[in-house]
């Protein structure tokens, strides 16, 4: 390489250090004079040249924190004068690269050091590579020269053509640091030292580009930025000028959220929290999407009803009034608001109002079939009271969020439906219809019912916070009526939190009422017939609450009603009938067809189910009410059929498993029952209930198969104005059940006189209503052999009835 063929020159020079700057051969710099340094090494200098042929010699040696490079550079003094502001000063040019060796001495007040020139000649002619090197390191300087205008440096650049003077001349290049230079200036290779200019070049031309694009980005956006602000103030400007022309204010008031929020009377929590929201969108630009949220909170918190409560009617006899004027029966609930209406009374007469934060809300939960009135009910309990009355339906509601609102961090985040249906209602006090509780889901978005349990927690209530306002809400004066179906399927947690009242149907005379007194006066209405034209008789509407329609509400009674109006007003039109029309018991095949559920009492004897032995009648409670179910028992032929039990029906664990007890009980005690026990070793039995595709379970049918396989095997026909309900264990004891109310109501529709229920139910009848208990027949018994003695009818003498075989 070059820089091992080079030869080599002892020097001996004054140092003139340079303090975090490097000087590279071939380039011209100012030096002030004023620095002892450099007066002291120039001084030197000339000293030594009076002796010498020549200019005066230095040796230009960078000194970076204090520490002299190893290389430094030849240097001669070319002037000595004033530098252009006035300053005394020297002008040195570069000459050339020395190695620095031991110091010596010499005249003056400088350090002399001893030193080696290194030659830098490059061969000629230049290889190739190094050729293509130099057109290289011309272009990028060329291109970084004309980017900052330097037009006259470019030809000089181009006209040089030694390696070594082209790689020093990069010295000049500002965007160098003192380690890059010095890095340059001790790469004593002329070919290497042009690579690492050339690399050095090229990384801060890309470097440059990239700050381009930058700037380039930031200055789009700014100047975007101050068009849209020009483009505002132009818009404010005119609309201003409008303002000013058709003689309008010059802001409004919904503008104005610190004036709204100040005006407003609010909580102090909330006030604080909405101020903060004000300071808020006050420092958020125009452009930024949180002031739109901001905006839309505030907008809701200001359109709660925070300070705003109807007065409740204290007229208790006037609101039970109401309520016995707009629903027949339901007397539970009634006594309930009632109750509620003279408490709240009391309480507030002796300054009680507010105990601890809490007032004194409500929490009912009404349980019942569907078409009991549950709904409506809440509507004439806020009437009754003088509140507003809100509704919030429930029924497949999965999302947690529904009840205590969004974040506000999501896109389109709302308030829950709890603040929505105060918001609605307009007071803090409404009454609220939580509707389908029972129809409440879960999934991933979390479960609603466990959101209900704060809600509806009267200790908790009166500090609800939303997910969306995040400022407490007072719900402790609120009434909250939950409707549900089915008991079994509201989480236990937030039952215990709610008062139960339970509706379990109507009676028939109840139905009657509520069609002559609620149902026909709207349907004629709908039907656009008036009440002197069309008038039912109340055997009319007795037959169509008991063998057209047979549930424990009257949705079907409204139905079946509608229907018939609807008939009599299309005949009318099309000239068949004239009007006015009473309709009587006669007249309903003619209009309606024929009746849909004639009682087994009403029935030929010949037809009914329980004519032949092995069958029953139970009693069961559904998700529409108390019904009617038949047990049917037969016993296999002894030469086909195999021995054991055999259950159909859609039967669940608990049913099966008292069908068992049954059977085991009629095998122990059979002898004593004075049954042929012997036909159930050798023939299987079968026990099935009908309606086969809907799902059972629960253990009050045990005493129904009891008496359907003791009349299969005693050949003795169970009464058919007999029905019953209990559990049965294998000593024979007869245990309690639920849902006796609602049992009896449907044996009462169904025709049925006589029913056997267990005798640690006999409390139960209390909830039955009178006109019920007067036309049934009710049996309480603590054994199975007391239920035989009243189900199964004499066995006829001489006889033998037909047993069921199944095939």
């Amino acid at each position: 390489m070059a820089a091992e063929s080079a030869a080599f020159t002892p020097l001996t020079l004054p140092v003139l250090p340079l303090d975090d700057e490097v000087v590279l051969p071939g380039m011209v710099v100012p030096l002030d004079l004023n620095d002892a340094d450099v007066r002291a090494a120039v001084e030197a200098a000339q000293a030594a040249a009076r002796s010498e042929p020549g200019k005066p010699r230095v040796l230009l040696v960078p000194r970076i924190d204090g520490t002299y490079a190893s290389t430094g550079v030849l240097g001669t003094v070319e002037q000595v004068g004033r530098l252009a502001d006035g300053d005394p000063g020297a002008l040195i040019r570069g000459r050339g690269r020395v190695r620095i060796g031991a110091g010596t001495t010499g005249p003056g007040a400088a350090l002399w050091v001893e030193g080696t020139r290194i030659d830098e000649q490059t061969p000629e002619p230049l290889p190739g590579h190094v050729t293509e090197l130099v057109k290289e390191y011309k272009a990028l300087a060329t291109a970084w020269l004309r980017k900052r205008g330097a037009w006259q440096v470019v030809d000089r650049v181009q006209a040089i053509d030694d390696v070594s003077a082209l790689a020093d001349n990069s010295g000049y290049s500002p965007f160098l640091t003192t380690e890059q230079k010095v890095e340059l200036l001790e790469t004593a290779d002329p070919v290497a030292r042009l690579k690492l200019a050339v690399r050095q070049l090229r990384d801060h031309l890309a470097e440059q580009d990239v700050a381009e694009t930058i700037a380039k980005d930031v200055q789009e956006g700014v100047d975007k930025q101050q068009r849209e602000f020009l483009l505002r103030r132009q818009l404010e400007a005119v609309r201003k000028e409008l303002r000013e022309l058709n003689g309008e204010e010059q802001g409004e008031e919904s503008d104005d959220y610190r004036a709204r929020v100040e005006a407003a009377d609010l909580p102090e929590k909330v006030r604080e929290a909405a101020l903060k929201e004000v300071d808020k969108l006050e420092r958020a630009s125009d452009q930024s999407p949180e002031g739109s949220w901001i905006r839309t909170w505030l907008d809701t918190v200001l359109e709660l009803p925070w300070s705003k409560r109807t007065e409740d009617a204290y007229d208790i006899q006037g609101a039970r009034a109401v309520l016995d004027a707009e629903h027949a029966g339901l007397d539970d609930v009634k006594e309930r608001i009632t109750e509620y209406l003279a408490v709240r009374k009391r309480r507030g007469d002796r300054g009680l109002g507010v105990v601890g934060g809490r007032r004194g809300g409500a929490v009912l939960a009404l349980v019942g079939p569907p078409g009991v009135g549950k709904t409506s009910l809440g509507e004439s309990v806020a009437h009754a009271m003088g509140r507003e009355f809100v509704r919030v339906a429930l029924g497949g509601v999965r999302d947690e969020a529904e009840i205590r609102g969004h974040r506000r961090t999501y896109v389109g985040a709302l308030p829950g439906r709890i603040v929505r249906a105060i918001k609605e209602a307009g007071s803090m006090n409404p009454v609220v219809l939580l509707d389908e509780i029972d129809k409440v889901g879960s999934d991933f978005r979390g479960d609603p019912a466990a959101a209900l349990l704060e809600v509806l927690d009267p200790a908790q209530n009166h500090t609800f916070r939303d997910h969306y306002l995040e400022v407490e809400l007072d719900l402790s004066d609120v009434v909250f009526l939950a409707t549900a179906n089915v008991l079994e399927a509201i989480p236990e947690a937030l039952l215990d939190r709610m008062e139960l009242v339970r509706l379990d149907g109507y009676t028939e005379d109840e139905k009657v009422v509520i069609a002559r007194d609620h149902l026909l006066p709207r349907q004629l209405e709908r039907a656009g017939l008036d009440a002197d034209e069309v008038t039912l008789d109340e055997s009319a509407l007795r037959k169509l609450a008991g063998e057209y329609t047979r549930e424990a509400g009257v949705r079907n009674l409204e139905r079946s009603v509608a229907r018939l109006l609807r008939k009599i007003a299309a005949q009318h039109e099309l000239g068949e009938r004239e009007l006015p029309f009473t309709v009587t018991e006669g007249d309903l095949r003619g209009l309606i067809g024929r009746p849909h559920h004639v009682p087994e009492s009403a029935q030929d004897p010949a037809e009914r189910r329980t004519a032949v032995p092995g069958v029953a009648t139970g009693l069961a409670v559904t998700g529409a009410g108390g019904d009617v179910l038949y047990v049917e028992a037969s016993l296999a032929d002894p030469e086909t059929g195999a021995a054991g039990l055999t259950l159909t029906g859609q039967l669940g664990d608990v049913m099966k498993e008292s069908a068992q007890i049954a059977l085991s009980f009629l095998r122990s005690h059979g002898a004593e029952l004075e049954l042929p026990v012997a036909d159930l070793k050798d023939r299987g039995a079968h026990i099935h209930f009908p309606a086969g595709a809907v799902p059972k379970d629960g253990p009050s049918a045990g005493i129904t198969m009891t008496t359907a396989l003791a009349s299969l095997l005693s050949g003795r026909l169970v009464r058919t104005d007999v029905a019953m309900t209990g559990e049965v264990s294998l000593t024979g004891r007869v245990l309690p059940i639920g849902g006796v109310k609602q049992k009896l109501l449907a044996a009462h529709r169904a025709g049925v006189t006589t029913v056997i229920i267990p005798k640690r139910n006999e409390p139960d009848l209390d909830d039955v209503p009178a006109g019920v208990l007067d036309k049934l027949d009710v049996h309480t018994v603590t054994d199975v052999r007391q239920v035989l003695e009243l189900a199964l009818a004499p066995a006829v003498d001489g006889a033998t009835p037909e047993v069921p075989v199944a095939a």
